[in-house]
């Protein structure tokens, strides 16, 4: 397999457009990515987290696509903690993908003998700033090194 990881993504005051489902659609179709789990939760105003079915999210978006995609690896403990990180009377999706592309990587890293001793995720608003700050830092048609 290559590396699993899971996103909680929040949609304020429940407003789902659906604009990036097909986008992740076609990541799955693709082959870059394979979709273990996918759960929809809604926090309520008493700070309760209920999940949420398909049919419960409206006939605006047509997310048929994804029914069955639950591997049930998702439980109610997982639903819980992700509702932790949403605000009262928010929506989100919860996924738990696996990263396809890296999975020859991995294989070969371990037949090697490799192993992964650390891992991560750089916020994206903190590598913009670090962009941001080393542009500042170099004299216009100059060069970062010195």
């Amino acid at each position: 397999m290559g590396p699993v990881d899971y996103l909680v993504i929040e949609f304020p005051g429940n407003r789902m457009t659906g604009e990036a489902f097909p986008l992740l659609v076609d990541l799955a179709e693709r082959g870059i990515v394979r979709i273990i789990d996918l759960a929809f939760i809604r926090k309520e105003t008493d700070g309760s987290v209920v999940a949420l079915e398909l049919r419960d999210l409206g006939d605006e978006i047509d997310l048929t696509v994804f029914e069955g995609a639950s591997a049930g690896v998702l439980d109610q403990g997982d639903i819980e903690e992700a509702g932790n990180a949403l605000e009262p009377g928010n929506s989100a999706a919860v996924l738990v993908y696996e990263n396809l592309w890296a999975a020859p990587l991995a294989r070969a890293l371990r037949r090697s003998g490799a192993q992964l001793v650390a891992s991560g995720r750089i916020p994206v608003q903190a590598l913009l700033a670090s962009l941001d700050a080393t542009e500042e830092t170099v004299p216009p048609g100059g060069s970062a090194a010195a």
